[in-house]
């Protein structure tokens, strides 16, 4: 009998793949205008959910719009203070939780599993503020304890991300520390900071007010990817000129630094920064805590899968063998070869270019707040009966 020798090709292959199954790859979700991928579940999330393929080609398909959700978030206070020794203030405020920029780097994703929601997609799309935040403001500034220092604002999320445009917390909250002449600082990566020229220019020339924008990278393809929602690079140097010309005190914040990724941009942003008028700068070398360490690296493999092992090896030759390192000091500069070396080279460039440090002295001495701000709001003492 004939020998059929394709017939024997083919149960030879299918010997080996019964041997050897290939390994499933699951394509990750793509979400228009989103970083991350996933909603992973938080480290106090007793579950664990796992998108498995249904055989239907579900994992194929384009991922449905996900829009944004915003959520009041009832709070007593709005001034945050803080005792850490590696940062150039004691108190901040944020009246939003999570944001709509989605930046996939940022180390405040993880906050959001305090309020029972995923870092993930979460954070970008389900939002909440604080809408009495001005109320609660005034009502502190006036308590008879308060003793004035710099307020930083937004320093856990963007206080001019998108839905700012809409709800104006931001603004009202400048116009209480304007009609009081309380210091502020703010760090944005929006373009919106502009429409505020009006209150915090007449601010800035009393030595109340300084404005930083933080440029992650200048190639606008990394950019898009790593911060969707957030204003292109070149829009920001355009925002920081506009705030220089009307003699409002800027700063750069070259953040985070991701090795092997967008570090090789830091001095061309330096340059480009003080050519738009920013007299101060800072670094601060990327930070994976918690759930962001997983959600990173997914995006890694998602985008730059050929380099998503060569950053993550300097990232943990940067933080002893690990992801991430929390102590005071390490946590924004990273310790090891690679980290020492981004540091001379910021500090090389900041001399060249006669740029300071991020610190800068604001007046405390003018602040006055109005006695009746003290007074509950008609919606706190609604609230207070029940």
């Amino acid at each position: 009998m004939p020998v059929d020798i394709g017939t024997q090709v083919d149960q030879l292959a299918q010997d080996h793949l019964d041997a050897f199954p290939p390994e499933r790859v699951e394509k990750p979700l793509i979400y228009k205008g989103r970083a991350a991928s996933s909603n992973q579940v938080s480290r106090f999330d007793p579950h664990r959910r796992e998108i498995i393929d249904d055989g239907w080609g579900s994992l194929d398909e384009e991922a449905p719009a996900l829009r944004t959700e915003v959520m009041l978030d009832a709070a007593k206070s709005v001034i945050n203070y803080i005792q850490s020794p590696d940062l150039p203030f004691d108190r901040t405020l944020n009246h939003y939780r999570g944001c709509e920029h989605g930046c996939i780097y940022c180390y405040a994703r993880p906050t959001h599993a305090y309020l029972g929601l995923s870092p993930g997609l979460d954070f970008e799309s389900r939002l909440l503020m604080k809408a009495e935040a001005a109320e609660l403001l005034k009502k502190e500034l006036a308590h008879p304890k308060y003793r004035c220092a710099p307020i930083a604002i937004g320093m856990n999320t963007d206080s001019y991300q998108p839905i700012e445009r809409e709800y104006q917390l931001t603004r009202q909250v400048i116009q209480v520390l304007s009609d009081a002449n309380h210091p502020f600082s703010l760090v944005t990566k929006s373009s919106l900071v502009e429409r505020d020229i009006d209150l915090i220019a007449p601010m800035a020339a009393k030595g109340l007010a300084s404005i930083y924008l933080s440029i992650t990278t200048l190639d606008r393809q990394i950019a898009r990817r790593l911060e969707p929602r957030a204003a292109a690079p070149e829009r920001r140097f355009e925002t920081l000129r506009k705030l220089s010309a009307a003699g409002i005190p800027t700063g750069v914040m070259v953040a985070p630094v991701i090795p092997a990724l967008t570090d090789c941009d830091m001095e061309k942003i330096l340059e480009q920064a003080y050519q738009a008028g920013a007299r101060k700068a800072g670094y601060v070398f990327l930070r994976l805590p918690h759930e962001l360490s997983d959600l990173f690296q997914a995006w890694l493999q998602q985008y730059f899968p050929l380099k998503a092992d060569h950053v993550m090896s300097l990232i943990k030759q940067s933080r002893g063998g690990k992801a991430y390192q929390s102590g005071f000091g390490q946590r924004m500069r990273g310790e090891g070869i690679f980290a020492d070396l981004l540091a001379h080279r910021f500090k090389l460039s900041c001399q060249k270019l006669g740029m300071s440090g991020e610190r800068l002295d604001l007046r405390t001495d003018l602040f006055s707040a109005d006695p009746s701000w003290g007074r509950a709001t008609k919606l706190q003492q609604q609230f207070s009966l029940f």
